[in-house]
């Protein structure tokens, strides 16, 4: 099976990786990397095909990031992030997915979904209010999905907390242009969201737990098994998959460099075995959290493809699996960056930037080991986690 998208982006590679460097200097994707992610259908990978989308197997998506953050860090990122967004746009309501793409099916929406606001209900839907960090490419979108919590009639949250998924045009909320000042992926753009008294109609809302257990994708009559993911296997994929492209960027600019290299004391590096180890144990790392991730989206859509529910363990080890991806990549990237000497510090070194990208995506909250490797834990031994905060994004 052919990947279109993959290879259009093979295609204008030099493009995308030069842009890296402006990305960067701007804070946001430059206007041109935006494009060249427009044109080759990136952020239609799992776009519904009645609204202009490639509904692309969830692999392919993960290749097809990896292979973008490996040219440049924050283009895949933002890749990864926005792309997965038209996954859960297939869920909702048709009025609201034909108000983001009928006019025009390149339309990207943002996020972030993390519960920072309240939504009041009143009449025909909820008033909503709140303050959001790290919307990444956030200035190339017109439409955003933002997570809150439902309040009472006072705007207090109400009692049982139930999370809501609330989808806004851009006129209804203010992007905060100074707020994203970082060390690294500073050219996704992720900036803090303010929304003030917005009106969100019944329709433009998705109740979260419906994406989670599946109910969203089965009432939206969706058959297609990549809408029928668990929310904790898409959602992570394309922020996981855009650290592991990151560190094979990160790997093949070491490689560039060292190639003719010669160390301080006069060693070339081609004569220093330890490097050598080091460069090849990385290899072999990255390598395989590559392949971990991709059989891990694999399996997971092939359970789902036979109509079987993917049960709590099984997430919990997918889940597993994605988060000791991301943190087995880094850490060859760390291996290696400190063997590429004081030169590869320099500004004018792309190394520094892949290291420096890697360190910032891991930090993401979906890479957080704790509460999923002790789940997972848990679930190996026959016993079942308590409810709260560790059953969270399983």
């Amino acid at each position: 099976m052919t990947n279109p998208v993959l290879e259009a982006v093979t295609q204008r590679a030099e493009e995308i990786s030069a842009l890296g460097p402006a990305n960067e200097a701007l804070g946001r994707l430059d206007d041109q990397a935006a494009k060249v992610l427009r044109e080759s259908g990136a952020i239609r990978m799992l776009q519904p095909s009645r609204h202009g989308g490639l509904e692309l197997h969830p692999r392919e998506f993960a290749e097809t990031v990896m292979k973008i953050a490996a040219l440049d860090g924050s283009t895949g990122w933002v890749t990864g992030v926005v792309g997965v967004h038209p996954w859960e746009m297939a869920f909702a309501d048709p009025r609201v997915q034909e108000e983001i793409w009928g006019e025009n099916q390149d339309t990207w929406i943002a996020s972030p979904y993390a519960p920072m606001g309240i939504a009041r209900p009143v009449d025909g839907g909820y008033v909503f209010n709140g303050r959001w960090q790290f919307s990444s490419g956030t200035d190339h979108c017109d439409w955003i999905f933002l997570g809150g919590m439902l309040g009472d009639a006072d705007g207090n949250m109400a009692k049982p907390p139930t999370s809501l998924h609330l989808i806004l045009p851009r006129s209804d909320y203010e992007i905060v242009d100074d707020s994203w000042d970082v060390v690294g992926l500073r050219g996704t753009g992720s900036k803090d969201i303010i929304v003030k008294d917005a009106f969100v109609p019944d329709y433009r809302v998705i109740p979260f737990s419906k994406v989670v257990d599946g109910t969203a994708a089965r009432e939206a009559g969706l058959t297609n098994p990549t809408y029928h993911l668990p929310f904790s296997a898409a959602f992570p994929l394309g922020i996981t998959a855009s650290v592991i492209g990151i560190a094979e960027g990160a790997l093949a600019h070491h490689l560039a460099y060292q190639k003719g290299r010669v160390q301080i004391t006069g060693t070339r590096i081609k004569d220093d075995p330890y490097v050598l180890y080091a460069i090849s144990e990385a290899a072999a790392d990255i390598a395989a959290a590559r392949s971990a991730l991709l059989d891990n989206a694999s399996r997971m859509y092939d359970l789902v493809a036979s109509g079987r529910e993917v049960t709590f363990g099984e997430r919990a080890v997918g889940r597993r699996t994605q988060v000791q991806a991301a943190w087995r990549a880094v850490r060859a990237v760390d291996e290696i960056v400190a063997r590429s000497g004081g030169n590869a510090m320099r500004v004018d070194n792309p190394i520094q930037r892949f290291w420096r990208d890697a360190h910032v995506g891991l930090t993401h909250a979906i890479h957080v080991p704790g509460s999923v490797f002790h789940a997972s834990a848990l679930t190996d031994l026959d016993i079942e986690p308590p409810q709260g905060p560790m059953r969270s994004m399983i």
